[in-house]
């Protein structure tokens, strides 16, 4: 919803820009008017304006100006509704809610940010005690010391140093027990015996800050060689890793005098460049960058470089990045890979060489449009017919994230021409046909001469099993459906099958029928509700799914289908929520009721290996995938006596639907 104009006037006119612009920005008086630096380009003499009379900014060497709301946006990088919270926050005023929404919203609402506050609170006091013990701690001292870092620079950061102990922070708060300690991150209670103990013990200490300067989390690193070696706060209301980055409010005006931010893998790196010459970097928060990264990023520049190692790991980083920069790669913005040697980070590569040659690499990185062509082309022989359109296979997902434009229609002229095939009919291709899943694609084996002979166009069976008859047939290879161990072996069968004959007579004496698909129709919601179950509980996995997926999902009957829609509108809206968070948004959703069941009870725990449980959803997916593709098949043997085309396109879906059901025979 919109917010009200007479209410933004109210708020301006409660708020004063020289307090706001003097929040980040060292004004002096001159006559009328306050002077400063300006934060929007690099200068030397001051030619930014602020006047309290009009209640703006103006520089008059760049041009930037606005009023208090539009500097939060420009400067801070928050979006308009955050910039008017902020602002109303400050002047005790409360930003109109919903008009649809209830008391009890408003109320909770209200709840959570003062919440929010709280806990912000909470981490900066924490953070302060901290760089206390710092000073008082020559090992510390010693470590920041031997890595480079000066005393301002550790200022600048909000470095300290956590000490050993398992209760430090019980002379720092008044209640040890105070349960906001655990709900920051701060404290870990026992899980058996309830022994409340810090998180953090012995580390040197790096504080989080989001892009309005307030402490959101801690990471931690060990000042030798234990494990873990860096130490993240955990997920809380404040605190998203996924959806922040280290030093971007340290970095926001080195950013725009620089021209670029430079994204690096750690908190160390980020410091010590800034010390070397370089505080236009940011780290991500042990996670791999996602689009809400590098959409923040491009908040303040239109050009962002990752760093990454030049090893193997620094490549799937830098992989992982292209995904998420290419939603954002828009005709006006430019994305870069560095990758250094192996044997170098960017602090010991600046330290060896010096901040000239690395300016020089950064300048010399590889553009966005180059480093996908190779991730495209990796592991195929463009000699052959075979690997160019493997290559094309491979490009098509990544080609298709890019925002319509100039570069995305030159890059499909560079994948033609690598690929020898004329951009028009790339283009055509890629219209025309599904998108695959995963790497190639399964040939089945045998002909199709029986079912010709019976008069049927399509490659099946002559005669269907029972459950393969009726309005919606699911037309099985010829092999039938695998068992639960596999296709059925030599023994099983007496010879193979061609549609000459009963069902029957393609199974051996031991089997009266041949084995059901694999799963029955009445498991199907089953396997609906589960996958609901993994995305409500992790929601960070709908950043892993294909377009495909989504589709497929988005399309699925109600109820899972328009929940499958709510969740990726709330992932698009929040970024990746708890459970517990989530679940607060329900209130008056169609099926609040539904979801709230499959969330509750034994059967709804979804915690373990993170990996264990994307190879879960994985699978779920793959089995809704062959029901949605046999659906499509099932609609385009309707169609097929009367357009040619739809028996071209049944047989590439049966392909791919044979493939997802046998992915050793497709991997091998």
């Amino acid at each position: 919803m919109s917010i009200p104009q007479n209410f933004i006037q109210d708020l301006l006119s409660r708020t004063d820009v020289v307090d706001v612009v003097g929040h980040y920005v060292q004004l002096k008086k001159a006559g009328a008017n306050y002077m400063g630096l300006c934060p929007f380009h690099g200068e030397k003499s001051p030619s930014f304006s602020v006047s309290p009379s009009k209640q703006f900014y103006h520089c008059f060497g760049c041009g930037k100006n606005g009023n208090a709301i539009g500097f939060l946006m420009d400067h801070a990088g928050l979006g308009f509704r955050d910039a008017v919270q902020d602002l109303a926050q400050k002047a005790g005023m409360q930003v109109p809610d919903d008009d649809n929404s209830s008391p009890q919203d408003r109320e909770r609402a209200a709840a959570q940010r003062k919440k929010q506050a709280t806990l912000n609170d909470v981490l900066e006091k924490a953070g302060e005690s901290w760089r206390k013990q710092l000073r008082e701690s020559p090992r510390a001292i010693g470590y920041f010391k031997k890595r480079g870092v000066s005393g301002q620079i550790a200022k600048k950061y909000g470095l300290g140093y956590a000490p050993e102990g398992w209760r430090n922070l019980a002379s720092v708060f008044p209640s040890y027990e105070d349960p906001l300690l655990e709900e920051s991150g701060l404290v870990i209670v026992g899980e058996e015996d309830d022994k409340r103990y810090d998180r953090f013990r012995d580390r040197v200490m790096f504080p989080i800050r989001n892009v309005k300067g307030e402490c959101i989390g801690f990471g931690g690193r060990v000042l030798g060689d234990d494990k873990p070696k860096y130490l993240n706060s955990p997920e809380t209301e404040v605190f998203h890793k996924g959806r922040e980055l280290y030093g971007l409010f340290e970095a926001r005006s080195a950013i725009r005098e620089a021209g670029y931010a430079l994204v690096t893998e750690g908190y160390m790196d980020v410091v010590a460049l800034a010390q070397l010459g370089f505080p236009n970097a940011v780290a991500t928060l042990g996670t791999a960058c996602t689009p809400d990264h590098v959409h923040k990023l491009f908040r303040f520049t239109d050009t962002v470089v990752f760093s990454f190692d030049g090893d193997a790991a620094g490549r799937r980083a830098a992989r992982k990045a292209l995904d998420g920069a290419l939603p954002y790669a828009s005709d006006t913005r430019s994305v870069k890979f560095l990758f250094l040697p192996s044997e170098h980070d960017p602090d010991s590569f600046v330290r060896e060489y010096g901040g000239d040659a690395f300016a020089r690499h950064v300048g010399d990185a590889m553009p966005l449009s180059r480093f996908l062509l190779e991730a495209s082309g990796e592991g195929c022989d463009l000699g052959t017919a075979e690997g160019r359109a493997h290559m094309l296979a491979n490009a098509r997902p990544l080609w298709s994230l890019l925002p319509d434009g100039a570069l995305k229609r030159q890059l499909l002229a560079e994948l033609g021409e690598l690929g020898q095939l004329p951009a028009n009919d790339l283009s055509q291709l890629w219209a025309q046909a599904p998108q695959p899943q995963g790497r190639g694609g399964f040939r089945p084996a045998g002909g199709g001469a029986a079912g010709a002979e019976d008069g049927m166009p399509w490659d099946i069976p002559g005669e269907l099993a029972p459950w393969e008859r009726g309005g919606e047939p699911s037309f099985a290879p010829h092999d039938g459906y695998p068992a639960a161990g596999g296709y059925p072996s030599s023994a099983q069968m007496k010879k193979p099958w061609r549609g000459n004959g009963t069902w029957k007579k393609r199974w051996g004496k031991d089997a009266d029928l041949p084995p059901q698909p694999p799963l029955a129709r009445d498991a199907v919601a089953k396997k609906e509700d589960h996958a609901v179950r993994l995305m409500l509980s992790h929601m960070e996995f709908l950043e892993d799914l294909s377009h495909e997926d989504h589709t497929m999902l988005c399309d699925l009957p109600a109820p899972h289908g328009p929940i499958f829609v709510w969740i990726e509108g709330q992932l698009h809206e929040h970024g990746p929520l708890a459970w517990a968070v989530l679940q607060e948004s329900l209130t008056g959703h169609e099926y609040e009721t539904k979801m709230r069941r499959l969330m509750t009870g034994s059967h709804a725990q979804t915690e373990g290996d993170v990996a264990e449980l994307r190879t879960e959803l994985r699978d779920i997916l793959n089995r809704l995938l062959i029901d949605h593709l046999r659906r499509q098949e099932n609609a385009l043997i309707q169609l097929a006596g009367s357009d040619p085309a739809a028996l071209t396109k049944y047989k590439e879906l049966q392909n791919r639907r044979i493939a997802l059901e046998n992915p050793k025979l497709s991997s091998s």
